[in-house]
Formats: structure tokens, C-alpha cells, sequence
């Protein structure tokens, strides 16, 4: 009779385990149902609200890697090994507000080098150099010509780039022509009686169109002899930069013979880049120096900006006057010209490393506090010195991203980063992993395959900071094609992740470490961060 009885209570207290399983399972499944059909419950569920962790108002816990999903208590997540996260108001007021603003942790930021520096007013000082080559004067020139015609007796200079004094004889030339003209002449003096004046200005005037000047003919008249022979004199200083004249030849009129530049000025022709050259104007003063003679500068100024660029250099020619004096610089010298500073007052400055060139705008990524960051599109202006002027975009104050914009920039694509940061719907329909699936910013990891299934593959990856990800053992979608036939359990391999429209996050491109050269790796980070793990943020295994 005893024995009954103790069958009868065993029998009693394991249904009563079993039925408080199952009403326990059915609760736990039904649970997950509701958050998996109804993500936002949480947001109408009213207890959430009332929540407080740490003394911070809480609005919902969700898992970090399905953020779509929210639970309105915590506990374990259904979708990995480990705890939910709560989210408090303070945060998500703050990420409402911040559209495209890309968080991280701040020990990632020690570990990866990231520096800021604070937009400031200041003086600029537009500093413009530019090479040249030293060039004659164009409008310093002196052509001598033949004046009749005649032979060439005597060559006083006979070789190119002769130097030459002003009033220096360069050569001797008989003509025959004014042989007759200047023994009509004497002839006519020597007569008596009335209109020989007439006849004497008619015979000096035939003298005159044979090409004789006022000297010659008063030298005729003085001494009373024929001049057959003519010397011809350096009307300017400087150097016979072509030589026509040989002894024994015989010249035409107006037949060149000599072509003299001075030296008292020259030019230099400076290539000015195209960008640079609307600070420069006419008459501003320059400052030269060729390697030809160090120590030595030469004043001068800018005479005028020639209005053509090179297609191949890009550059306009800033034809620049100096004074040459002592004749040093000659035709050919390389020469730095330094153009007179214009200075700027009272512009906002960012160091220039700071400016990221997209092709068809600048952005920086602005310094939010507490490990937020935002990029911003600005204007630029001048840049000289490591310093570049931000004419519309920022404020003084503000602190703004110099060293480790690649944290931000995964894709290493300036312009693709700052378009998709700019949360361009365009932009996020391009590199879906499924046609029908809503694609969102790439992330990059590396870690070690566990395990590959149908469907799916299992990765022990380090840190992801794109994610705020610490080091953990996940499973993710694969792609359409499936894995890569050289990947294996136990490789290490290099991989990129996008969240589909459900939440989960797909595999888009997946190789073995090994077959990446690390300079081909986008997520520069991701090396250093792996040597000194970041904390995690809520989630890990």
C-alpha cells in the first residue's frame, strides 16, 4: 500500500515538471515570434519606457548585430550567445538626430592613431613660387640694317653673342652710290653765281636719298672730300644675338646685319599653376634666384600675366622684368621666382591634410564628442603652408578629423564614402547582395572559418569598429554563388558583410588571408585594432 502511494506522488510531481516546461517553452517560442514579426514593439510598449539602467532612461534592448529587432526587456538574444543591449534615450534622441554620423569606440580611436585639430581664425599668407627659365627682352632690342647698297670691307664684330658698348663701330662698307651723289654735291659748291643755293639744297637732299645721315653730310661739308666708305655704329649695349654681315659680301638696302639685345633688363618666363595664377596681377614684385649664382637675389616685378595656359602643364607664363645690371643673367638660366605674399586677415583655417578631395567636392569629417564623427562638406579656398581656408562649411571652434580618416572611409573611396555617408538612397541600391534585398554600408573583418553549411558559413572574427563589434563567433549569409571553392574550415580569411533588409548580414566578398596583400586591404584598421582588441560593446562570446 505504501509503495502505491509513493508511485502515485512521483507520478504527480513529474507531470507537474512537465506541464510547467511546456507552458515555459511555449512562452519563450511565442515571445521570439512576437519580436521577430513585430520589430517595433517595443516603441508602443509603455513599461520600456519606465526602465532605468545605471541611472539612464531606458527605451529598449536589442541585439547589435539584428539592430532592427527590439525587445521591451533583457535577457538572452534569440539570434546569437549573448546578452541584449540596452539602448537609452539620451543615445537614441542623438542617433535620431544625427543622420549619417558614424560612431567609435575610443579605444579604437588610441589604438589607430586618430587626431583632430581645432578650426581656427588666423592670417594666411599666400606664399607663390615658380621656376623659370631667364629670357632677352623683347622690347630691348636694336635691329641694324643697310641703309644703300654696298659692299662690306671691314667686319669689326664678327661672331654671334659678341658683346658690344653702345656707339661701338661694328663694321665698314663702301658704297658706291654715294660717290656720286656727294661729287654732285662738292661740284655745286665750287660754282659761282646766282640759284647755286638752290642747286646746293637739291644736291644735299639727293645725298639724303642715298642714305646718308646728318653726320655724314656734315662731314662731307667740312672737310670738303668725298666719304665713299660707311661705319656703322652700336646704336645700344649689350650682346650681337644674330650676325648677318661677312667681310667681302655684298648688302642690299634695308638688308639686315646686325640684331643687338640688352642687358640692362631681362625677363623670366614663370610657369604659374592655373589655380594659382588669380593671385597674381601685373606690377606686384617678385624676387629671383638662380642655382647660377647662389647667394645673389634680383629685384624685379611682374609685367604681365600672358593670357594663355599650356595644355600639356597646365600652367600660365607670368612674364616677370628684373634688373640686370652687371649683366650676370643671361638668356637660359633656370631661376625661383618668389612672388610678394598677399596676405589674408581673419579667415577659418584647417590643416590642409584634413581635406578630403573628392573629384567633385571637399569634405571633412567634423569632431562630434564622445566619439562621434560626421562628415561635412565645405568650400576651400586658398591653400599654402599645410594650411588650406574653408570659406563656407565650418566654424571656428570646431574640431575636425587630420590622421585616421580611413577608419571612416572602409571602402577607401572618398567619393563613394561621402556619398553613402550622406545616406543617398542611390547610393544604396548599388552592391546588393540579392536583387530584392536592400543593401547598407559595407563592413569589413577578418577571422577563421569554424564551419561552412548550405546556406550559411560560421566566422570567429576579431574586432569590427565600423560596427562597434568586439571579437566574437558569428554565422552569416552567403552569397547567391555560394562559398569560394578555395576557402575551407580553418582558414583565415578576409571578409566584407552588408545587413539585408531583415537585418541579417550577408557575405559579399570573401577570400583567404594569405591570397590579400595587405596593401589591397580596405580596412587598414582592422591589423592594428586586432593587436590590441577593443572592448565590446555589449556583445561577445
Amino acid at each position: 500500500m505504501k509503495h502505491k502511494k509513493i508511485i502515485v506522488a512521483i507520478a504527480a510531481v513529474v507531470l507537474a515538471m512537465a506541464s510547467a516546461y511546456g507552458l515555459y517553452s511555449a512562452g519563450v517560442n511565442h515571445g521570439s515570434k512576437m519580436a521577430s514579426a513585430v520589430p517595433n514593439a517595443a516603441a508602443s510598449s509603455p513599461p520600456s519606457a519606465q526602465n532605468a539602467v545605471n541611472g539612464k532612461k531606458v527605451l529598449y534592448w536589442h541585439d547589435p548585430m539584428v539592430p532592427g529587432q527590439r525587445f521591451d526587456k533583457p535577457g538572452k538574444s534569440p539570434f546569437m550567445d549573448m546578452q541584449l543591449v540596452p539602448v537609452y534615450a539620451d543615445d537614441a534622441a542623438g542617433n535620431a538626430a544625427d543622420d549619417g554620423m558614424v560612431n567609435i569606440n575610443p579605444r579604437v580611436q588610441q589604438n589607430l592613431g586618430i587626431r583632430t585639430a581645432e578650426v581656427a581664425k588666423g592670417n594666411l599668407t599666400s606664399a607663390v613660387e615658380a621656376v623659370g627659365s631667364v629670357a632677352y627682352n623683347e622690347r630691348d632690342v636694336a635691329l641694324v640694317q643697310a641703309r644703300s647698297n654696298g659692299f662690306v670691307e671691314r667686319l669689326l664684330v664678327r661672331a654671334p653673342l659678341d658683346p658690344v658698348r653702345k656707339g661701338q663701330a661694328l663694321a665698314e662698307l663702301y658704297v658706291p652710290d654715294w660717290v656720286a651723289a656727294q661729287e654732285e654735291y662738292l661740284s655745286v659748291r665750287r660754282m659761282q653765281g646766282n640759284g647755286v643755293s638752290g642747286l646746293l639744297d637739291g644736291a644735299r637732299q639727293r645725298m639724303r636719298l642715298a642714305g646718308m645721315t646728318d653726320d655724314q653730310l656734315r662731314l662731307v661739308e667740312t672737310t670738303g672730300k668725298v666719304q665713299p666708305r660707311l661705319t656703322i655704329f652700336a646704336p645700344i649695349g649689350g650682346v650681337v644675338s644674330e650676325l648677318s654681315a661677312r667681310e667681302g659680301m655684298t648688302v642690299m638696302a634695308g638688308a639686315p646685319l646686325f640684331r643687338i639685345n640688352g642687358l640692362r633688363t631681362i625677363w623670366v618666363n614663370a610657369d604659374v599653376p592655373e589655380n594659382l595664377a588669380a593671385q597674381l596681377r601685373p606690377g606686384i614684385a617678385v624676387e629671383a634666384r638662380t642655382p647660377s649664382l647662389p647667394g645673389t637675389s634680383f629685384k624685379g616685378r611682374v609685367s604681365a600675366i600672358l593670357p594663355e595656359v599650356n595644355p600639356a602643364t597646365r600652367t600660365l607664363k607670368a612674364r616677370v622684368e628684373l634688373a640686370n645690371p652687371s649683366g650676370q643673367l643671361v638668356p637660359g638660366m633656370f631661376a625661383t621666382i618668389s612672388f610678394t605674399s598677399i596676405a589674408r586677415k581673419d579667415v577659418l583655417l584647417v590643416p590642409t591634410e584634413a581635406v578630403i578631395q573628392t573629384g567633385t567636392r571637399s569634405v571633412v569629417m567634423l569632431a562630434q564628442g564622445d566619439g562621434k564623427f560626421i562628415p561635412i562638406e565645405v568650400e576651400i579656398g586658398t591653400e599654402t603652408n599645410g594650411q588650406s581656408e574653408i570659406r563656407k562649411g565650418l566654424a571656428a571652434g570646431q574640431k575636425v578629423v587630420v590622421s585616421g580618416q580611413f577608419l571612416i572611409d572602409s571602402e577607401a573611396s572618398l567619393k563613394g564614402t561621402a556619398t553613402r555617408m550622406s545616406d543617398m538612397p542611390a547610393q544604396h541600391g548599388q552592391n546588393r547582395p540579392n536583387g530584392d534585398e536592400a543593401a547598407g554600408p559595407t563592413h569589413h573583418g577578418q577571422g577563421k572559418v569554424e564551419s561552412i553549411d548550405k546556406d550559411q558559413i560560421t566566422i570567429s572574427h576579431g574586432p569590427i569598429p565600423t560596427l562597434q563589434w568586439g571579437p566574437m563567433t558569428m554565422a552569416f549569409k552567403l552569397p547567391a554563388s555560394g562559398p569560394p571553392k578555395d576557402i575551407a574550415v580553418g582558414d583565415s580569411v578576409v571578409f566584407e558583410i552588408q545587413a539585408a533588409k531583415d537585418g541579417a548580414f550577408t557575405i559579399t566578398t570573401i577570400a583567404p588571408t594569405a591570397a590579400v596583400p595587405m596593401s589591397d586591404r580596405k580596412d587598414k584598421a582592422m591589423d592594428r585594432a586586432m593587436k590590441t582588441p577593443a572592448e565590446p560593446s555589449g556583445a561577445g562570446k
